[in-house]
């Protein structure tokens, strides 16, 4: 009778752990459903910036271990404008997009010095400017804002130059030039040269306005500069290196809260590193797009030390204008080496 006894609890036993195992094993492969955040870019597919994106979203799936997946967006296809893309960035609607620093301005004022003519000798300056201090310094601002945004790394969006069909070397060079100019501030820098801004002209009218003589000059990067066709109309391209408006991967404060923070971390050390890619896919960029300028017979002009001095003094009215309560910051930047 005992062993009858015996082996039935043995068997039930048996059953139990068997049941008891099956059960976590049904548990464990189980997972739990990915976050799906959406990324708002207007550039197209192919672009650095929209490149740069997509390693992001690499980037955060890998850190994540697949709990957070993002999903980038191009083309405008969820913001085409940059009013659009904060508004759906302080809803939670969208949970990253790239903007400029120009509009940050609104809640960042100090931004605007980083977009002043002039303000940078080069790129590898900005660089030092941005990845110290003072640009980490402004990311914590965003945050700090109240605006609903968190800035999580730069990107590059390369000089603005500006091209002619005329020869321009010097400031007397650009005297009565009729400059396409969008924006206060490139308005006031235009005027500032000795220049005529002319405005309510399209990106996509550049080109025509420059074969029908309604203009000489616009001014842009590489990238736009070849892209739109306006290297056939305009033959001359300056390297002048008048702006450097750093472009900035902005997250929603009001979508990063609602994750675990280790997840926002691994999120914000991969910005950090789609920073570092997203430069090096400007450059190449700006390499293809020279190729293609110096190939089309296009004459590319560096200014002179002492004519770009006489380009940058010609700015003193606009940091007056625009920055006078940050003079401490502007001799911060300029003393940056």
């Amino acid at each position: 009778m005992k062993k009858i006894v015996l082996y039935v609890l043995l068997v039930t036993t048996l059953a139990m752990l068997f049941t008891s195992c099956k059960f976590n094993e049904k548990k464990a492969s189980v997972k739990k459903h990915a976050v799906i955040l959406r990324f708002a870019e207007s550039h197209a597919a192919g672009y650095p910036t929209a490149l740069a994106d997509q390693e992001f979203a690499r980037l955060v799936e890998e850190k994540t271990d697949g709990r957070v997946k993002v999903e980038v967006r191009t083309g405008g296809s969820l913001s085409e404008v940059t009013v659009e893309a904060i508004e759906g960035l302080k809803t939670g609607d969208i949970a990253f997009s790239r903007i400029s620093s120009s509009p940050l301005s609104t809640y960042v004022p100090k931004y605007r010095v980083l977009g002043l003519p002039y303000i940078y000798r080069s790129a590898s300056h900005m660089w030092a400017v941005l990845n110290g201090t003072i640009g980490q310094g402004l990311l914590e601002d965003v945050e700090k804002s109240g605006s609903g945004l968190v800035g999580l790394c730069y990107y590059d969006g390369g000089s603005r130059n500006f091209y002619s069909k005329k020869e321009i070397n010097s400031l007397a060079d650009m005297q009565g030039l009729r400059i396409r100019a969008q924006g206060a501030m490139v308005v006031d820098m235009c005027e500032a040269l000795g220049a005529v801004p002319m405005t309510g002209i399209g990106m996509s009218e550049v080109r025509g306005n420059l074969e029908n003589d309604v203009i000489d000059t616009a001014e842009n990067n590489w990238a736009t500069y070849v892209s739109t066709g306006d290297y056939t109309a305009a033959k001359y391209y300056i390297l002048d290196q008048h702006t450097r408006v750093p472009e900035l991967l902005v997250a929603s404060q009001k979508v990063l809260s609602r994750l675990d923070q280790k997840d926002v971390e691994a999120i914000k050390e991969a910005a950090k590193v789609a920073q570092e890619y997203e430069i090096a896919k400007w450059r190449e960029n700006e390499s293809a797009s020279e190729k293609v300028v110096r190939a089309n017979g296009n004459t590319i002009i560096e200014l002179s030390a002492s004519a770009l001095s006489e380009f940058q003094d010609a700015m003193q009215p606009l940091y007056d204008k625009y920055a006078s309560q940050y003079r401490s910051l502007i001799s911060e930047i300029q003393a940056i080496k």
